[in-house]
């Protein structure tokens, strides 16, 4: 549902516009507002759920999620719909960290790579199919108001999920309250504020020269900051918004290296191929989205296989995953400019291989990544390995969709072009993470052998 939000909206992009009266600054909040509100809110979330009750945060993640979406489908006018956007990413940010909390605390062993090879495909697949899902919603409601079906088929999922959480969801063990860490909260959330600003902020065709790149100075600073606070804090006794013994893990940092490298790839592979089919081949939203199916499938499945076998390959698995979404990137690369016809259907095999090839890096990661990591810190790994990925996704969107709309007004509009030379820096976003799965690997085999 919240990783839905972010694909699913684009397609919903003009239909807002027309049926609001809105303006370009107002449409790309109702985008960029979600995003920065969504990823500044993790880490702190997942704080929040190891802190007190991972349900009530859950919970209250959802009602909020819930209550939001149906304010975006009722707006009347754009600054509502933007403001409850925020609202939403709120809500969003609350929510994904307690899953990579709960599946840490609630499985071990092998169940725990299986639970996490679902939470995987539910990634992949929601990433996916959330330009079909669009396009199927405002076809079935028109163009005018279809839109607002977009938001309100979150409302009957939010209320389910009530019910199910309340009923399924363990309730946390009364111990000793754990302190907030309210002045690191603060710290932190605006530093990553400053970091996703530049990244979300300005039109999707702007270039990249034009983005407030200063605030990533500022940022560092905060950072720095947030990391002499945390010392300090840590030397009261209490308890930090991260543990920062983390950079301490090298599973978990290699992990989260190669999870954001992998996002800033990955997320900008779907949107660059459906500029060009919708745009380059004058498909439409719902055609661009059918002939990303095969990724969805491939995915689902490697999921769901990658799950079972991590605890036996290990690294390994991931290192197979990022090869073959590489292999399958660069055929699309050498494809598109000699194909014709229905190039959708003629790159479904290529793009089944990236799917398959995907499927084994999300949950697989997430799994070795958090493995050396403590329970009690599963919340706070996860919500940080969350944020990379988004800050990931934001940095490879941002790059990518300047370099190619860059190409298509000097190519004078060949989008086959552009999708070519804007793949060079998704395949070399995709190589930097294997890099650093490769060098995990090479780190596991040689901690084995002594």
């Amino acid at each position: 549902m919240t990783l839905l939000d972010v694909s699913i909206v684009n397609v919903a992009l003009p239909s807002i516009r027309e049926g609001l009266d809105a303006g370009n600054g107002t449409i790309q909040w109702v985008v960029a507002g979600y995003a920065l509100a969504f990823g500044i809110v993790l880490v702190p979330a997942g704080r929040l759920g190891d802190a007190r009750s991972r349900r009530s945060v859950f919970m209250a993640g959802v009602a909020l999620f819930t209550i939001a979406s149906a304010v975006c489908g009722a707006a009347q006018e754009p600054l509502w719909i933007a403001v409850a956007r925020v609202v939403q990413g709120i809500g969003g940010g609350l929510i994904t960290p307690q899953v990579s909390g709960f599946i840490q605390n609630l499985f071990k062993g092998p169940e725990r790579g299986r639970a996490f090879g679902l939470f995987g495909a539910t990634i992949g697949v929601s990433t996916a199919i959330g330009l079909v899902l669009g396009g199927l919603l405002i076809q079935l409601g028109g163009q005018e108001s279809g839109w607002r079906l977009v938001f309100y088929v979150n409302v009957p999922i939010g209320i389910l999920l009530l019910v199910l959480a309340r009923r399924y969801l363990p309730v946390a063990t009364r111990g000793p309250k754990q302190s907030l860490d309210p002045v690191g909260v603060l710290l932190f959330g605006t530093a990553m504020l400053f970091v996703l600003l530049p990244l979300v902020s300005g039109s999707q065709d702007a270039s990249l020269s034009q983005r407030p790149w200063w605030l990533l100075g500022v940022s560092a600073v905060l950072l720095a900051a947030f990391v002499l606070w945390e010392r300090r804090w840590t030397s009261t006794g209490r308890e930090t918004l991260l543990d920062l013994s983390l950079v301490k893990v090298r599973s978990f940092v290699l992990g989260l290296g190669l999870g954001t490298f992998y996002f800033a790839g990955f997320t900008s592979i779907f949107i660059v191929l459906t500029l060009y089919l919708q745009q380059g081949l004058g498909y439409s939203a719902l055609e661009a989205g059918l002939s990303q199916l095969p990724f969805a499938v491939g995915s689902a499945t490697s999921s769901l296989l990658g799950g079972r076998l991590v605890e036996r390959l290990g690294r390994a698995l991931v290192v197979t995953g990022l090869l073959l979404i590489s292999v399958a990137l660069v055929a699309v690369d050498l494809l598109v400019p000699h194909l014709t016809g229905d190039v959708g259907l003629k790159l479904a095999p290529v793009l089944l291989l990236a799917g398959l090839g995907g499927g084994l890096v999300i949950a697989p990661n997430i799994t070795l990544s958090l493995d050396e990591v403590e329970p009690a810190r599963a919340g706070a790994g996860g919500g940080l390995l969350q944020t990379a990925q988004r800050v990931g996704s934001a940095i490879g969107v941002a790059v990518v969709l300047a370099l190619f709309f860059e190409r298509v007004r000097s190519s004078d509009g060949d989008f086959a072009d552009a999708l070519s030379y804007s793949l060079h820096v998704t395949i070399a976003f995709v190589l930097v993470a294997l890099a650093m799965g490769v060098l995990d690997l090479v780190r596991r085999a040689r901690d084995a052998r002594s």
